[in-house]
């Protein structure tokens, strides 16, 4: 992951847990993520992106694919496994 995490919140009251992520990118534009783990599909989902203050809608795809080289799924996962941990927090089974 080459965006570093300068600020996370972890959202455990709504039914899926919800998370908020604070990411600056090597070119040192800001990057907000709000994101969540829906239980019936067992994947993350953005839900709200900001780039630079500028909404993206939930369209994550032009960052991760174009910068991080990965899917939004993959990139979501090891930003969540990070929350997940420091947090404490385990996914229901």
């Amino acid at each position: 992951m080459l965006a570093k995490i300068k600020g996370v919140k972890l959202l455990t009251e709504y039914k899926n847990p919800n998370y908020k992520v604070k990411l600056e990118c090597e070119d040192g534009s800001v990057l907000l993520i709000r994101f969540d783990y829906t239980y019936a599909t067992k994947k993350y989902m953005p839900l709200e992106v900001y780039h630079n203050g500028v909404s993206k809608g939930a369209k994550l795809a032009w960052y991760t694919s174009e910068v991080e080289k990965m899917t939004v799924s993959e990139f979501l996962d090891k930003i969540a496994t990070k929350i997940n941990k420091k947090y404490n927090f385990e996914l229901k089974k």
